[in-house]
């Protein structure tokens, strides 16, 4: 279905800047996210903190994308 985002309560139309930021959020999300899957690998990590780097790091790039998103609702 085009345009899904207009039928999903607290969505909005997004800029192309915005869009672009967006995309851009979204590749630096990966690359983080293949840097800690390599951490997880690595001999001697602390699987703890890197549990809470993956997590907050999540966070911070979902808040980014809110952000940018600013969605209407909570």
């Amino acid at each position: 279905m085009q345009d899904q985002h207009k039928h999903i309560t607290g969505y909005r139309d997004l800029t192309a800047e915005e869009i672009g930021l967006m995309n851009e959020g979204k590749a630096l999300a990966e690359q983080v996210g293949a840097y800690l899957d390599r951490l997880s690998a690595a001999s001697g990590i602390d699987g703890r903190w890197l549990a809470i780097a993956r997590t907050d790091l999540q966070k911070g790039f979902m808040a980014s994308t809110r952000a940018i998103a600013k969605p209407t609702t909570f």
